[in-house]
């Protein structure tokens, strides 16, 4: 595949379409995902998942479709019909998937579209989401054109979920198959949970009011996961449709009320997207082009309409730390200062006692504040805005205040264990909570114990600590001139004599009871990496060299060191097994951005370029390799610590994303020969 490359091909939607996905998003936290086969292997497979007006939740709504194809006739006309059905789906009691007939290709871009090849003829389906504008609600709106030499006779019926979309459907008899008509809308409403769902067709159309249960369907990947994995499916009707040669049928599917024109309003989309595609094939960073157009994805609008970062596709929803480690990449580095600005303000309100919350909820009241480094994230993404020049009245208006209530909600110490320590070093958790990103835990408790003094929440505190200095002493506060400073200076002084390990020329992971852990982790590169920092340069290059040596894949940097005895090289099986593998080995992408700042400030001002060279190189590979395998122009959430580094988890992480971007900046902007400063 070339660089650019967004279409599959093959003889039928075998398994080799089934382990690459697609996404849309709307917008508000809604999404459509899927294989490129149109198989469902996840409960977050479907065409529209929505979050409905003022609820936190999502919900599968259009699971899919079941499209039948044959010869053209009156509509209505009763008698045999021959026809081929072109849903693949895999039920629980057979070995093999059904294949569904004859799809030979399917494109990511510029909308998602799937070819159908039968013996009554072809037929091309794509798919688009009208994402959230003011008094606009999110649409599905999907469109088949006919593509043979003769008409042809498509019906369809809706497969809804109707359904939390964590969990899985089971057939339920008691369901309202009342269909309600309006026009050339059709409206359905199987429980009282959800509006009115309405189905509104462009062309001419019959719907015919015939409920049924699809039961038993298989979602194999769920299946190895160790989840619940056998789902059904609810149909209201049939919608009847005849095409003519090279005729198109728009519908749209919309939550409350029905949508005027779902013709005008995929034109509409299609055009957006198009464009969008076109301009990022002419870039000269096709790649990150690539990667940046998923960006958008990841950024939605909360309830009460405030700007959020999502962690990732298809199960995850905001969480505070995800937000703030990606949020630079994912905004300034792609020249988005407005959408930085909007996400940090709108945080502000969240801020409490020095934290911020690991997941948000509606409000502060059901978010949880569970991490104990969202708020040093979030230390740092204002870091890089106001070192950016960007908007200084915010900066000192806003930004500065929250950041000093951080500084001294720990001075006082808070929940999550977090205090200052008396040599300034910042302790964080417990020995039954772990609150830093590497939290995974299974019945016996924390697989990787970081409480007490973990190496990058010490790197983020030296960092707030150090920028609060420049700014007290720029702003000529008085009394307070050099408080900051002092806590800086302290600290940096307490980081080196506990963390650095002069026999091996790196750092600690972690410092527990004055003792240093000596596992080798990418957390040490936020040390190496950050501008403000207390290590020297000889020091910086010591911690790059251990990462080079043991940490460095194709990927990404793996978790542990693969001498450590406790290194987990497959991450894969149950939920248990996977949460001992989490953090043990498995090679997670988003590090590669302080790999890579940290490798460039290491290196000689002389050779720094040549650096960045082989820096982006790596990431190109990367990026050439993955926007292909799983997530079509995504990176993966995290992949196997052994060769061949098989990808896992989610298909599109937010802080993978933000940080690549990131890195593949700084790179472009030494490779440039410009500047020789890492900015």
């Amino acid at each position: 595949m070339s660089a650019m490359s967004s279409s599959v091909r093959a003889g039928s939607s075998g398994s080799a379409l089934g382990a690459t996905e697609w996404l849309l998003t709307d917008g508000r936290g809604g999404y459509g995902c899927g294989t490129a086969a149109g198989l469902p292997t996840r409960r977050y497979h479907g065409l529209w998942v929505a979050r409905p007006e003022g609820i936190a939740e999502r919900r599968m709504i259009v699971s899919g479709l079941d499209e039948r194809i044959g010869p053209a006739r009156t509509i209505g006309e009763s008698g045999d019909w021959p026809s081929a059905n072109v849903m693949p789906a895999h039920w629980h009691d057979v070995a093999e998937p059904t294949p569904g007939a004859g799809m030979t290709s399917f494109a990511r871009r510029p909308l998602p579209a799937w070819t159908f090849a039968t013996e009554f003829g072809t037929v091309e389906r794509s798919v688009a989401l009208q994402p959230q504008a003011p008094g606009q609600e999110p649409t599905l709106l999907v469109r088949w054109c006919n593509r043979s030499q003769h008409a042809v006779r498509l019906c369809v019926r809706p497969l809804l979920g109707w359904c939390n979309v964590d969990h899985l459907l089971q057939a339920n008899e008691s369901f309202d198959g009342t269909v309600h008509a309006r026009g050339a809308s059709w409206g359905f409403r199987p429980t009282d949970e959800l509006p009115l769902l309405w189905l509104t067709c462009d062309g001419v159309a019959a719907f015919e009011g015939e409920p049924a249960w699809y039961r038993g369907f298989l979602l194999a990947a769920d299946r190895v996961r160790g989840y619940d994995h056998v789902a059904d499916r609810w149909s209201p009707g049939v919608l009847e449709l005849d095409l003519a040669p090279g005729q198109q049928a728009t519908v749209a599917f919309a939550l409350g009320e029905p949508c005027a024109a779902p013709c005008d309003a995929f034109d509409a989309l299609l055009a957006t997207a198009t464009t969008d595609w076109q301009l990022a094939t002419q870039q000269n960073h096709s790649l990150v082009a690539r990667l940046e157009l998923g960006a958008d994805d990841f950024l939605y609008h909360a309830v009460g309409d405030r700007l959020g970062v999502l962690a990732g596709f298809p199960w995850f929803g905001e969480w505070g730390r995800d937000v703030f480690l990606a949020l630079p990449g994912l905004t300034l580095a792609r020249g988005r200062v407005d959408l930085c600005v909007k996400v940090m303000t709108g945080c502000l309100p969240f801020l409490q006692d020095g934290l911020l919350p690991n997941i948000y909820g509606k409000n502060i009241a059901t978010s949880n504040y569970g991490s104990c480094d969202a708020a040093l994230w979030f230390g740092l993404a204002a870091i890089r805005f106001a070192d950016g020049g960007h908007e200084p009245e915010l900066v000192q208006q806003q930004l500065l205040p929250a950041l000093r209530s951080i500084v001294e909600a720990y001075e006082r110490g808070t929940k999550l264990g977090l205090r200052m320590a008396p040599d300034g070093l910042l302790e964080a958790g417990s020995k039954e909570l772990n609150a830093t990103w590497m939290d995974a835990q299974t019945h016996k408790g924390p697989v990787t114990p970081r409480d007490g003094l973990p190496v990058e929440i010490q790197a983020l505190w030296y960092a707030l600590l150090s920028f609060l200095a420049d700014r007290e002493g720029a702003d000529q506060e008085g009394d307070g001139d050099t408080r900051f400073a002092a806590m800086r200076d302290r600290c940096g002084v307490a980081f080196v004599k506990a963390f650095w390990l002069s026999d091996v020329k790196s750092l600690a992971d972690r410092v527990h009871d004055g003792v240093p852990d000596h596992a080798i982790r990418p957390n040490m590169l936020v040390a190496a990496a950050l501008a403000r920092s207390p290590l020297s340069n000889a020091q910086r290059q010591g911690v790059v060299r251990m990462a080079k040596a043991h940490l460095v894949t194709p990927c990404g940097l793996r978790t542990l060191s693969p001498d450590d005895a406790n290194y987990i090289g497959v991450y894969g099986g149950g939920l248990e097994s996977r949460d001992n593998a989490y953090h043990q080995g498995t090679v997670w992408p988003w590090p590669a951005g302080f790999f890579v700042e940290a490798a460039l400030r290491a290196s000689p001002k002389k050779s720094r370029q040549k650096e960045a060279k082989q820096l982006m190189q790596w990431l190109d590979e990367l990026l050439e390799h993955e926007l292909n395998r799983a997530g079509l122009d995504h990176v993966s959430e995290v992949f196997d610590g052994d060769a061949p580094h098989r990808p896992g988890g989610a298909f599109a992480q937010a802080w993978n994303t933000g940080e690549l971007l990131r890195a593949h900046l700084l790179c472009q902007q030494i490779d440039s020969g410009k500047t020789t400063e890492i900015l």
